[in-house]
């Protein structure tokens, strides 16, 4: 089949095609399970204010990566990022989003992953899955080791728009751009393309007949 690269496919990761958000499983199979779990009672005020709606989203993941993460050297993170791609992100996966997804790539279109999780597990992943293009959120490194902070904004909401148009021009040249999501933090990508699909109730529903 030839390659229809004019037409795009945007796709969210966690939530469209997982079935849960793949940060905290990253983050036990880093540190191991105890760890973990104490770190989680620590952050419980951040978490709490964060599913409360008080505290910002990209407020709490700085705050928990900077605890799991503070230290530990780009190389190494990136070495646990392809066994964890590998190994574990295959039992998160969303059957329903692999769907569309590979109907997309069966028909040549050019599929991009854009989500506001890590590239030390996204990198391979969307690899393995067979991206054309990936977008999404880095850490700060320096002198090898990462801060805990963001490089950068966090790949969330508007800022999905605004990555999607600085990193692939293309997009404004292409010829339809389909979009998936599951959250309100995907509805400006949804929304900027020509179908964009929200998951909901257990299927992936035109965003047009939620609009009131």
């Amino acid at each position: 089949m030839l390659k229809d690269e004019r037409t795009v496919a945007l796709f969210d990761f966690d939530g469209t095609l997982t079935s849960r958000d793949s940060l905290m499983p990253f983050l036990q199979f880093v540190v191991g399970k105890p760890r973990f779990l104490w770190g989680l009672v620590l952050m419980s005020p951040i978490l709490v204010g964060y599913f409360a709606g008080v505290i910002r989203n990209d407020v709490a993941k700085a705050r928990v990566l900077k605890y799991f993460l503070e230290g530990r050297t780009q190389k190494s993170l990136f070495m646990l990022g392809e066994i964890f791609a590998r190994e574990t992100v295959p039992e998160l996966l969303r059957a329903e989003g692999m769907s569309k997804l590979r109907w997309h790539q069966e028909q040549g279109h050019t599929c991009i992953l854009v989500s506001a999780s890590l590239d030390l597990w996204l990198l391979p992943w969307s690899k393995f899955a067979g991206f054309d293009r990936l977008i999404c959120s880095e850490l700060e490194v320096v002198d090898g080791k990462v801060t805990g902070r963001l490089s950068g904004n966090n790949c969330f909401g508007a800022q999905k728009v605004e990555r999607l148009r600085k990193e692939f021009s293309q997009l404004q040249h292409a010829s339809k751009v389909y979009a998936y999501g599951d959250s309100q933090g995907d509805m400006p990508m949804l929304r900027l393309a020509d179908e964009g699909f929200q998951w909901r109730s257990g299927s992936f529903h035109p965003i047009s007949k939620f609009k009131q």
